[in-house]
């Protein structure tokens, strides 16, 4: 067994490693950007090494660093994890040319599966089915074309570099082929500096279905039974499930053993995950699987297969790569209840899933138990930054059967609660409670399908304003805090010093709070009409109800008015209120209603930058006129691009970003003024 590793990544990935790695008494070791300065799994590690500035290119993706810090540490291998590094064929061969174990397969095997067009080749040689389709070189366009007529409309064009959706296009029909390839292509050249693509039959009804693979150096493979993948977003997945649903023991055995040849074709040592598309039309199939791609890498879901068959993955990893053999034969993997897995994300599904960032002002997560497990890199206080993936944290259930997987899951989701940044919280747990989730009817268009249905409505809106503005008018110790003088000292509790509730001969005094909320045009106002004790009157508007209050620690408050009891919390950073209620989580913005201006004109007088990412591209400069709806600028965010649009007729009056810049959400990049007033 290796004694010491370096874990070449961050996140919750660092931490999973880290926990098999110290359980098995191995001594690891952790690397941090300036971002990540206190991160978990830094705190987590036996050591840790500062390695660069926080963009991943000048830190997580700098080898050379990385191997340097590694021998100066005394490590015997490096843990890629996944993402960055871990699937660079030149990284694993520099990291054995430096005399470490790479932890993962070999230079050949993951260069062997890099190329899709490539890789299919090798598939189809080793027996294994393929999407009928034209893999070859010839990237005339004339030519693709008759290759689709040949294949079969709708086809799929698709890159041969990279993943993600980029350069991918589906065409339905012979008259749209050169217009989706050339749009291909152009994404291609553009994400990987390789425009080449393949043409594939499209799919029916597809489902995304992977499976587990794991081989070692004495020639043994095994596969560790299948996860379904269909959920997606853009071709990202959002929530893994093992077993399969409606999967037959006769399928499962064909795609199994597909999926050992593979990884025997390329005499494949580690962890990977072999991935097939299967069409669903007539329900599963054993002669209706076809191989996509392999992940020559740890999956992101492997907790789902670790439920299922109660092994560690990552303790697999050590072992292999010790050179031991195999800690178990095929005859020894079996398949034990059902278990599901969701991301869940800081971001935005009200705002088409934009990546937000910020301080976890409040984190709690579902305790660890026999049915729910919990994948985390961050903690509550911590930062979610522009410059890494927005997960939060996994949450995994795992129950005797798929139905009780999901209730158990339903509750985890249900106990979770986290304020500062967006999550996709609500989403998730739409997801898992829809009817036809239920029932198992998924597919990769399922999201597309039911979308209205699974974003969140804006919930509770009413009951975070009340909540947000009660925090502020009734908490006790509200006033002494903001102003720093005592309030009603001595002990006359009856004296009317003591009354925090601006009392006149009139009555009380009614205060309005103004608030601002990204989803309302405008601002909001609240009336606070104080009360006796705990019971207040306040109102929105022409909806006036009487609340009555009772206040915690921590920021919790609960609430009782004429309809129900709820509880909410909430959190402050300056101007900023952070409210959640229920697993729905607001950001209000406490404004002075004398030094506002809500006057920037029809559209507004800016553009800003909607979510945190790079500016890749701006199209307009100082002076330009633009109309309404041009795109001026494109900011990548979470390995996807958006477009920014001018929101009315104008001139461009000053350009303050540049391309390459990294921007939070709501940085102005973008101010225009109107024809005439420049």
């Amino acid at each position: 067994m290796l004694s010491s590793i370096l874990i070449a990544n961050r996140g919750e990935i660092a931490c999973r490693v880290i926990e098999t790695a110290k359980r098995l008494g191995v001594r690891t070791i952790a690397v941090f950007s300036e971002a990540d300065r206190g991160a978990r799994h830094v705190v987590l590690a036996d050591e840790a090494y500062f390695i660069g500035p926080s963009p991943a290119s000048e830190s997580y993706l700098n080898g050379a660093r990385i191997i340097e810090v590694a021998l100066a540490a005394k490590a015997q291998g490096i843990h890629p994890g996944y993402g960055f590094l871990s699937e660079n064929p030149e990284f694993a061969a520099a990291v054995a040319e430096a005399g470490l174990t790479f932890i993962g397969p070999s230079p050949r095997a993951i260069k062997a599966m890099g190329l899709k067009d490539a890789a299919k080749a090798l598939m189809d040689e080793a027996g294994v089915p393929v999407v009928p389709g034209y893999h070859g070189d010839n990237q005339d366009p004339d030519f693709l074309l008759a290759e689709a007529e040949k294949i079969g409309f709708p086809v799929l064009i698709k890159a041969v570099a990279g993943g993600g959706g980029k350069g991918m296009r589906l065409v339905e029909q012979s008259k749209k082929f050169v217009k989706g390839l050339e749009a291909a292509k152009r994404e291609a050249k553009s994400s990987f500096g390789n425009d080449h693509v393949l043409i594939e039959k499209f799919v029916g009804r597809p489902r995304h279905i992977e499976v587990q693979v794991f081989g070692d150096s004495h020639g043994n493979a095994v596969h560790l039974m299948e996860r379904d993948c269909s959920l997606q977003r853009r071709h990202q997945k959002v929530v893994e499930e093992a077993p399969a649903p409606g999967m037959s023991e006769q399928m499962r055995e064909a795609i199994g053993a597909a999926a050992v040849r593979a990884a025997k074709a390329i005499d494949y040592v580690g962890a990977g995950t072999v991935e097939f598309i299967a069409d669903s039309t007539s329900g599963l199939r054993e002669d209706a699987f076809y191989f996509m791609e392999m992940n020559t890498r740890l999956q992101v879901e492997h907790p789902v297969t670790e439920c299922i068959t109660g092994f560690d993955l990552v303790e697999w990893q050590l072992r292999v790569a010790s050179g031991e053999t195999l800690p178990a034969t095929q005859q020894d993997i079996s398949i034990k209840g059902h278990a599901l897995e969701v991301r869940l994300y800081a971001e935005n599904p009200n705002k088409k899933f934009f990546p937000s960032t910020g301080t976890l002002h409040h984190l709690t997560l579902p305790a660890s138990s026999n049915h729910v497990r919990v994948d985390t890199g961050v903690r509550e206080g911590d930062t979610v930054s522009m410059f890494y993936d927005p997960m939060i944290a996994k949450i995994i259930s795992w129950g005797e059967d798929r139905a009780e997987a999901l209730r158990q899951m339903d509750q985890a989701l249900r106990s979770t609660a986290a304020s500062g940044p967006h999550t996709n919280l609500a989403f998730l747990s739409n997801v898992v409670t829809h009817p036809a989730f239920a029932r198992g009817d998924v597919e990769t268009g399922f999201i597309d399908a039911h979308l209205d249905a699974l974003v969140p409505k804006q919930e509770n809106f009413e009951r975070a304003l009340f909540a947000a503005a009660l925090d502020e008018m009734a908490r006790p110790g509200e006033t002494e805090r903001e102003t720093g003088r005592e309030v009603g000292t001595g002990t006359d509790q009856v004296s009317p010093w003591h009354a925090r509730d601006g009392w006149r001969i009139a009555g009380g005094a009614r205060t309005t709070l103004v608030f601002e909320f990204e989803s309302e045009e405008q601002p909001v106002n609240v009336e606070y009409v104080p009360g006796c004790k705990s019971s207040f009157k306040i109102g929105i508007g022409d909806v006036k109800q009487r609340i009555d209050v009772s206040f915690a620690e921590n920021g919790k408050i609960e609430l009782d008015g004429p309809e129900g009891r709820w509880m909410a919390r909430v959190d402050h950073d300056g101007g900023d209120r952070f409210v959640s209620v229920g697993m729905h989580a607001y950001r209000l913005t406490k404004v002075d209603p004398f030094d506002a201006d809500f006057t920037e004109g029809e559209g507004g007088d800016q553009i800003k930058a909607p979510m945190p990412g790079k500016v890749i591209a701006l199209n307009v400069q100082s002076g330009d006129k633009v109309k309404r709806g041009d795109a001026v600028a494109i900011v990548e965010a979470m390995k996807m691009e958006h477009t920014l649009n001018a929101p009315r007729d104008a001139v461009i009056d000053q350009v303050t970003a540049s391309v390459g810049d990294q921007v939070e959400e709501g940085r102005v990049l973008i101010a225009l003024v109107t024809e005439g007033d420049n």
